[in-house]
């Protein structure tokens, strides 16, 4: 195998919804037919340990993510898709990285320092009260997942641009440090995936429970997009695209043209209900057939996980050999 020249991965905590959709797994299932691309995907299980402590959650989560990107088209055969917790690898690179990490480092990372402005918000006597490790070195197993196959590009939100420059600086460390190993990884920021709005306007996210799953049935799908705040505009009102949720869920779908068009509707004045039900129907139409094979996979897990072996076999024909020679570079092996 060969560097990565694409990597990016969904974490197992939670169901797939349309923001992961928009995100991380259209543009995976479009480079994954590329073939002058060597491109990795991957579940990323074991940074669900930080936040989901429910093992058959995580579980679940792993046959639904991983069933949901083969549904929509993700080409197996000529990416590399697999599982972190196949590749051993990973944990070994995860240590020697940690290591030479400066705590400085991690001590500014964006979601730790959220937590212990919260603690001090409470008034806790301790800033680090119930923060667990996992949240705090986070950043320097991402680096992990990134640099065991030297990925050049890692398409990522903008909450999570500040990761891959502290995975950029561990990399230059270590290459500092001991030997010119590691490429240093380029951030390929998806705008998209960073203001695609939930229920209630705020960015779509498993932690703001605003969500709308991926493959819910039909019937589902309706109810949650009905469900979407409005404001109180008549439906002959000229309304604002670009502070409507409706629309910026719209837009993440439709083609430029026909984003185009909707917002010329909204400031000639669009009823709130023909919208919403435009939107499902033009959401539904795009699944409609994806959920049917969605269904199907997840029927026979066995299937996936077979995919998934083969991927991790296909991914260890790099990182075996690499932390391999990671490993001699920093000291560790054979003493004869």
């Amino acid at each position: 195998m060969k560097n990565a020249d694409y990597l990016t991965g969904i974490t197992t905590s939670g169901t797939p919804h349309l923001g992961n959709y928009v995100g991380a797994i259209r543009p995976a299932v479009e480079t994954s037919k590329n073939n002058t691309l060597v491109s990795y995907y991957f579940l990323a299980d074991y940074h669900s340990l930080i936040k989901n402590h429910d093992p058959s959650l995580r579980k679940q989560s792993a046959l639904e993510i991983a069933a949901a990107w083969i549904a929509l088209g993700l080409d197996y055969d000529n990416c590399v898709f697999y599982r972190q917790s196949d590749i051993p690898e990973i944990l070994e690179l995860t240590w020697i990285l940690t290591s030479l990490t400066a705590k400085g480092l991690m001590n500014r990372a964006h979601a730790y320092k959220a937590a212990v402005a919260q603690n001090e918000g409470e008034e806790q006597n301790d800033p680090d009260k119930g923060i667990a490790m996992g949240l705090f070195s986070y950043p320097i197993l991402m680096a992990a997942d990134i640099l065991m196959f030297n990925a050049r590009k890692v398409p990522v939100g903008k909450d999570q641009v500040q990761h891959l420059e502290m995975t950029r600086d561990i990399a230059a460390r270590f290459n500092h440090i001991y030997k010119k190993l590691f490429i240093l990884p380029e951030v390929v920021v998806d705008e998209t995936s960073a203001v695609l709005s939930g229920l209630d306007g705020r960015k779509m996210s498993k932690s703001y429970h605003n969500y709308i799953p991926l493959f819910d049935t039909q019937k589902q799908l309706r109810k949650l997009i009905m469900k979407i705040q409005t404001n109180s505009l008549g439906p002959d009102e000229p309304k604002d695209p670009e502070t409507c949720t409706l629309f910026s869920i719209y837009k993440a779908f439709a083609s430029q043209t026909e984003t185009q068009k909707m917002a010329d509707r909204y400031r000639q004045g669009i009823s709130w209900g023909t919208m919403k039900q435009e939107l499902f129907e033009y959401i539904d139409d795009i699944l409609k057939e994806p959920r049917q094979r969605y269904v199907e996979l997840i029927k026979n897990p066995s299937d996936i996980d077979a995919i998934l072996k083969k991927g991790a076999i296909k991914a260890r024909e790099f990182s075996v050999p690499f932390l391999e020679k990671i490993r001699k570079t920093i000291g560790i092996q054979s003493l004869g």
